[in-house]
């Protein structure tokens, strides 16, 4: 049974860049553009693993990440942003997320990242 992994991000380019990358590395792929689809996509796909965005168009990755996580304790949420900020770095991860890869993605980085959530089994 392949891993399922949800990519949520607004910027079609990065979802199809992820999409290739991971189905490549033996993934399934589910795709969200924004809160209500991830949250759609949450719920039918049932990921193991969610690449979240941190700017998207109807909301704050971060407050969805605080707002999914209690339902979702073994989801492993893995932040991907444009900003390389330490405070909201810190924030994602006390609040959750496994970790907080910053564009344009170190695509080895990740690939390294997901295979830890995998080999974990999910909890954090």
């Amino acid at each position: 049974m392949k891993t399922k992994i949800l990519i949520v991000d607004d910027e079609h380019d990065i979802v199809e860049l992820l999409e290739d990358f991971l189905l490549q590395k033996g993934y399934e792929i589910a795709k969200a553009y924004s809160q209500a689809e991830a949250r759609t996509q949450l719920e039918a796909f049932k990921p193991a693993i969610m690449l979240l965005d941190i700017k998207l168009p109807d909301g704050d990755g971060i407050e969805f990440l605080k707002q999914i996580r209690p339902k979702y304790e073994d989801l492993g949420i893995i932040m991907i942003t444009g900003l390389a900020d330490k405070k909201i770095a810190l924030d994602a991860l006390k609040n959750g997320a496994s970790d907080y890869i910053i564009k344009p993605i170190d695509l080895n980085y990740l690939s390294n990242s997901v295979l830890a959530k995998v080999v974990t089994g999910f909890s954090f």
